[in-house]
């Protein structure tokens, strides 16, 4: 599940998710709300701290650039950003234990944002719907189209990648197991 950083999903403090899924804060939004913390002349730098942090290939590695962050933004005197690299960085770095195939996808929530403008701009066309009804076949009839798209068109994940990655996770927790026998 990717989100922005949305105070009502906040609010409900949602249990965990089930089968495993995971949550992903939006990227952009994230880098967005950290920009707004500092003047212009130091968002580019700030930017670019943000670019090399997500850039990264594992985990264990984008927490190591986000803590080098952070120290080089205390040493500047911005101790808010820095707290924020530090408390929040972490909730951007869920896709990591995904396959690479799939990071670019699921990292933002730009995807659910392009269906709800399409969603808006349908709607627009028909002005006034008779009924409730009528709206809520038009926006199914949309999401179906969408999820026929990412199914049997221009595939959005395939999934061939995800199930492939958790069978060599599988295998390699057998072999950590056997080897502490």
């Amino acid at each position: 599940m990717v989100s922005n950083d949305h105070e009502g999903l906040k609010a409900t403090r949602l249990p965990p998710l089930p089968g495993g899924i995971v949550a992903e804060r939006c990227r952009v939004h994230y880098a967005r709300n950290l920009l707004g913390m500092v003047g212009a002349a130091r968002r580019k730098d700030l930017a670019a701290d943000l670019r090399a942090i997500f850039a990264a290939t594992s985990r264990e590695q984008a927490l190591g650039m986000a803590s080098s962050v952070a120290d080089r933004w205390r040493e500047k005197g911005n101790e808010k950003v820095a707290e924020h690299v530090e408390e929040h960085v972490e909730e951007c770095l869920t896709c990591l234990e995904f396959p690479e195939s799939h990071r670019r996808r699921i990292r933002t929530t730009n995807g659910l944002e392009r269906l709800n403008r399409e969603i808006k701009r349908r709607t627009r066309v028909v002005r006034i719907f008779p009924n409730r009804e009528s709206c809520l076949r038009l926006v199914t009839a949309l999401c179906v189209e969408q999820s026929e798209e990412w199914v049997t068109g221009r595939r959005y994940l395939d999934m061939g990648d995800f199930e492939e990655q958790r069978h060599e996770e599988g295998r390699e927790a057998q072999g950590v197991m056997l080897m502490k026998r």
